[in-house]
């Protein structure tokens, strides 16, 4: 070997090596993402569901029906039992697909596909995050949550919309998480479509449509990430606009201590809700137990509380739980739409 070609051949090891363990920990963090929340679909891949096995406070799902794209128009009324799924009357049928509207009447998306309230003194609303894109995690928290939990739905697996339906049936309501941008963007991207800083509001406002067409029956919309997105006023402003118009609630998740969301829902008077309560930012049985105590606490001193979870199998089993006694404690399980704050 020459002197030239020996930092070559070094160089190329070098390589070589850096290539297999970027591979070895892209393997690495795949089967960790299996470990928790099982097989994630990717958008558009259709799967044999698998059969639910429901709890008997939750009805028994009607057949599934096999995952379908969204779809270009919806021209009837769409039920799941007897929760309303779509109506033409609430919706835009645009070439991206179903987008959310007022109706004529004045009938709004956030009543419409509101889930029934208990009537109670004190409060306490729990979103769960997540749901759509493991089929194993979304059908364990069907099958375990009691339907006064409200379930927020990503917009990316191409059978979403068949999920979003079997959780309207069985009394939960309906959320939409739309992609934001982080502050480590784009270390972690929430996809495509990600409404961003700094980006033009048309551009934003497209990249929202998008996520509002992707799925019908939710009342309302909260973020998936967020952290400089929800922290720039400018940016958010006219988002929450746009939602408002649409008759949509936002739920701030409660996951950026500098979120600007409040200050702008209360300028603009559009409806808006708020996490008081992160339930698993440390995913253990005694701090989220923790969390859901706060939660009563919150709820006795002032009338209502909204706590965060992701479904992981810890958060959804403590949340069963913890709701099992809830009324018997004094507080009643209600969905988020009953403790939004509805514009003057």
């Amino acid at each position: 070997m020459t002197a030239l070609s020996a930092p070559i051949a070094t160089r190329a090891a070098r390589a070589l090596a850096l290539t297999s363990a970027s591979a070895l920990c892209v393997l690495a963090a795949g089967a960790l993402g299996i470990t928790v929340l099982g097989k994630v679909e990717r958008p558009g891949v259709v799967m044999d569901l698998p059969a639910l096995s429901l709890p008997k406070h939750i009805a028994a799902p009607q057949a599934a029906v096999a995952p379908v794209a969204p779809p270009i128009a919806i021209d009837k009324v769409i039920l799941a039992g007897h929760a309303l799924v779509a109506d033409p009357a609430l919706i835009e049928n645009s070439p991206q697909g179903p987008l959310p509207r007022i109706a004529d009447d004045g009938r709004t998306p956030r009543v419409a596909y509101a889930a029934p309230a208990l009537n109670g003194k004190f409060r306490i609303a729990i979103v769960v995050s997540g749901l759509g894109l493991s089929a194993k995690a979304t059908t364990a928290a069907l099958a375990a949550l009691p339907p006064g939990v409200t379930l927020a739905f990503a917009p990316y697996a191409g059978d979403v919309q068949h999920w979003v339906s079997q959780a309207r049936q069985s009394g939960h309501e309906a959320l939409l998480e739309v992609p934001m941008e982080p502050f480590d963007y784009p270390d972690s991207d929430p996809g495509p479509h990600t409404l961003r800083s700094g980006v033009d509001r048309d551009t934003n406002g497209d990249r929202l449509d998008w996520a509002l067409s992707r799925f019908t029956g939710y009342a309302g919309v909260t973020n998936l990430l967020g952290q400089r997105f929800l922290a720039d006023a400018d940016a958010l402003s006219p988002t929450l606009t746009q939602l408002s118009r649409r008759g949509l609630y936002f739920y701030d998740n409660g996951a950026v201590p500098q979120s600007a969301a409040a200050d702008v829902a209360g300028r603009l008077a559009a409806p808006f809700a708020k996490a008081t309560e992160t339930l698993d930012g440390i995913q253990t049985a005694l701090e989220i137990d923790k969390h859901l105590s706060d939660l009563e606490t919150q709820a006795r001193d002032h009338g209502n509380a909204a706590g965060s979870g992701f479904l992981y199998p810890i958060t959804v089993e403590r949340i069963a739980a913890w709701a099992k006694g809830l009324e018997k404690r004094g507080f009643v399980l209600v969905p988020l739409s009953a403790i939004v704050n509805q514009p003057k």
